[in-house]
Order: structure tokens, then C-alpha cells, then sequence
């Protein structure tokens, strides 16, 4: 391989690059937006995943949850669809006996989405989440505390009126006020201390993860019970028996719930990492999407790219000319042009890679998702370049190449 001859390629190349600057940014522009679209987009999912990923990573994967099987099933003709029953208190109790495989069990249950909280003369919209839960919950649940502590045993078995709160929960009803915890707040009916305020979760998609009051499991018992009131075990265990784990738990639920031998659980039993990889699955449409999108555009960039080639073999119709006259032959001008095509994607493409991520990354910044650069996509966004660069340079290249030297002269 001559890399003289290589350097002398892309010396001209830039030379010719230079002389025609407005129609060689217009070129890379078409270029960078086709790259922009994939790089920004799929460093936007990137950065989803991520978020997702350490989100149920709080919870680890060392926790699986126990919960009622909501799915209404349909049998043969004739058959009617049936609600399975809901997980009752003593449902749970019953589990903490009888579940030996060393963990930490922890119950809780939903109380409603649309309390009213009020503090003095000031209250919240009715839309606050209220959750009862034992000492353990927090633990399983990847909660962290940012003041105060938690419940003891004692306050969950005496049904004490104690609550944990959220940070929107705090701004809304205390504003300014530095002093939050032992103060006394209304949720609902009744009135509880707070003795803890949660870090802050955010919004995912729409619901905000700091609206919400916990308070012991035996209050929502009693203020917020309903006829189809289900409850939640959440079990800790080490990572490596998670799945001895599991089937222990699904054999003991099988005998507390009376589920005969070969019927399907009336109880679902997921990992905390398995609603994570189907939020990610469903993401992988969007991936598509966006490289389908990224594609489309870069091939219209080839297209443009590939018409204003041909525009320049027609205006230096001369200059080859007098490049063939000393000597250049076909392959020198086509490797000439060639080389041309390929540097305006690449500087394109580079422009496209940085605006991405940037892009990308700004998605990660609303998110709380940490910075990322994206190798792979970067790597086939240079590939890609080089790709639509030949692509759309060899026939403009082959055209200027079969040139003939004499009538190439003659053009004015």
C-alpha cells in the first residue's frame, strides 16, 4: 500500500474540501443530522436503561415479591373469567411462620392514592399515596431515609400513629419550615407524628415516587380497609440462594393459599430485576425505532451528498483534465474523489457524534442518570460514515475517472 500516494489523496481531498466551504458544511450537515438522530437517540435509551437498571438495583437482586395475581383467566367455552383471591393479612402471617429460608420478610400494603394531607392550616391536593408497611419495608423496598429514623417493632405492632414521609410531601405542606420531624400532621382521618422524611425518588413516567406517606401496615388496616384490600411480601435473601429462595416460598404460599396439585399459582412471584428487564425489552422498540430513523436519514444523505459530487466532477471537469495530462491516471482520480466523499462524512459524522451526545446526556442529566459516551454507537456512527461516504462517492469518482483528458481541457 502506497500511503504517499494515500496522504497525497487526502491533501487534495481537503484542498478541494476548503475551495468549496458553503457546499461542504451544507454536506456535513446533512451528514451530522443523520448521525445526531442515531447517536442522540440511542444514548437517550442508554441512559433510560441505566436509570431503570439502578433504580431496581435499590431494590437488588437479592429481593423477590410476593402479590396477588391480578390477570383475569379465561377457560374453555363455556368457562366464566375469575378474579383470583386477594392476599389477605393472615395470609402473611401465616407466611412468616412458616417460611424458614433464612431472610428478611417484610409486609406492606397500598392504602390509597388520592389522601389529603394537612399540617396547621395547610393541605395538599388529594392526591397523595398512602402506604402501610412493617419495620422491614424499607429495607426491601431500596427506600433510603434522608432524616429521622424508622419504625420500630413495637410502634408497627401497636398500630402507633407514627408516619414517613416524602420530600414533596415536605415542600408542600412545610414549605420553607426547617423543622419537620416530630411534628404532627393530618393523613386522612388521623393524625401522626412524623418521625422520618424519605431521599427523594422523582418522577417515573408520571408518577412521582415522593408523594406519598407510609405509616404502620395496622393503620391502613384500620382507616383505609376495603373488601379487596391485598397485601405485598417483599423477602430478602442472599443473591446466590434467590432461587432455592423462591421455591421455598412458592411451596409454602401453595399450602397457606390451598392451591391443589397441578393448578397454576392464584400468586405471582417476580425478582425485583424482572420488572426492570421488561421495561427494557419494551425500550428495545424504541431502539429500533430510532435506528430505523437514523438510517432513513443517512440515506438521504447519501443521496444528497452523492448529487453534489456529481455537481463537483462537473464544474472541475478542467481540473481533471489537467491532472490527467500529467500523469494522474483513472484509479489516482478516482481515489481522489473517493477520499473526498469519505472526509466530508467523517467530519460530519464527528459533528453528528459530539451533538448526540450532548443531546444524550442532557436526557441523562433529567433523568439522574450519570454521564455516558456511548463507544459502540460512536464506533458505528464512524463506520456508518465511511460506509455512506464510498457509497455515495463511487460513482461521482468512476464518472470523473472515465473522463477523456482532451475533452476534459476543452471545458469551459
Amino acid at each position: 500500500m502506497n500511503w504517499l500516494l494515500i496522504k497525497e489523496n487526502i491533501k487534495i481531498s481537503l484542498d478541494a474540501i476548503r475551495r468549496n466551504t458553503l457546499r461542504t458544511v451544507l454536506t456535513m450537515l446533512i451528514i451530522a443530522f443523520g448521525i445526531m438522530a442515531l447517536v442522540g437517540i440511542l444514548t437517550s435509551i442508554d441512559s433510560i436503561e441505566n436509570s431503570i437498571n439502578s433504580n431496581f438495583a435499590m431494590m437488588g437482586a437479592n429481593t423477590f415479591s410476593i402479590r396477588n395475581r391480578q390477570l383475569r383467566m379465561h377457560g374453555g367455552p363455556g368457562d366464566h373469567p375469575r378474579d383470583f383471591k386477594s392476599i389477605t393479612y393472615e395470609d402473611t402471617q401465616l407466611f412468616r411462620k412458616r417460611y424458614s429460608f433464612p431472610s428478611i420478610v417484610s409486609v406492606n400494603t397500598y392504602g390509597t392514592g388520592t389522601a389529603t394531607v394537612k399540617y396547621g392550616s395547610i393541605k395538599s391536593n388529594p392526591n397523595v399515596a398512602v402506604m402501610g408497611s412493617d419495620e422491614n419495608y424499607l429495607m426491601s423496598s431500596g427506600l433510603e431515609l434522608k432524616e429521622g429514623r424508622n419504625f420500630s417493632q413495637q410502634e408497627v405492632a401497636s398500630g402507633t400513629n407514627v408516619s414517613i414521609i416524602g420530600s414533596q410531601v415536605v415542600s408542600t405542606l412545610f414549605k420553607s419550615q426547617k423543622k419537620v420531624i416530630d411534628e404532627v400532621i393530618s393523613i386522612g382521618p388521623g393524625k401522626y407524628k412524623v418521625i422520618g422524611i424519605l431521599k427523594e425518588k422523582g418522577n417515573s413516567m408520571g408518577f412521582s415516587g415522593d408523594r406519598r406517606c407510609i405509616i404502620p401496615i395496622s393503620n391502613v388496616r384500620n382507616y383505609f380497609s376495603r373488601p379487596d384490600m391485598s397485601f405485598t411480601i417483599n423477602v430478602m435473601v442472599d443473591q446466590k440462594f434467590i432461587d432455592a429462595a423462591i421455591d421455598e416460598a412458592t411451596g409454602v404460599f401453595r399450602i397457606i393459599r390451598n392451591v391443589p396439585l397441578g393448578v397454576d399459582n392464584n400468586f405471582e412471584i417476580s425478582k425485583a430485576d424482572n420488572l426492570a428487564q421488561m421495561l427494557i425489552e419494551n425500550i428495545k422498540y424504541v431502539t429500533y425505532a430510532a435506528i430505523i430513523i437514523g438510517i432513513i436519514t443517512l440515506i438521504g444523505a447519501a443521496i444528497g451528498l452523492m448529487n453534489i459530487m456529481l455537481v463537483s466532477v462537473t464544474e472541475r471537469t478542467r481540473e481533471i483534465g489537467i491532472r490527467k495530462a500529467i500523469g494522474a491516471t483513472r484509479r489516482t482520480i478516482r481515489n481522489q474523489f473517493l477520499a473526498e466523499a469519505v472526509i466530508i462524512c467523517q467530519l460530519g459524522g464527528i459533528l453528528g457524534i459530539i451533538i448526540g451526545i450532548i443531546i444524550g446526556n442532557i436526557i441523562s442529566f433529567f433523568i439522574s442518570s450519570p454521564f455516558i459516551i456511548p463507544w459502540l454507537w460512536m464506533i458505528i456512527g464512524v463506520v456508518l460514515c465511511v460506509l455512506v461516504g464510498i457509497v455515495s462517492g463511487i460513482y461521482p469518482a468512476a464518472k470523473a475517472a472515465k473522463l477523456d483528458p482532451i475533452e476534459s481541457l476543452r471545458y469551459e
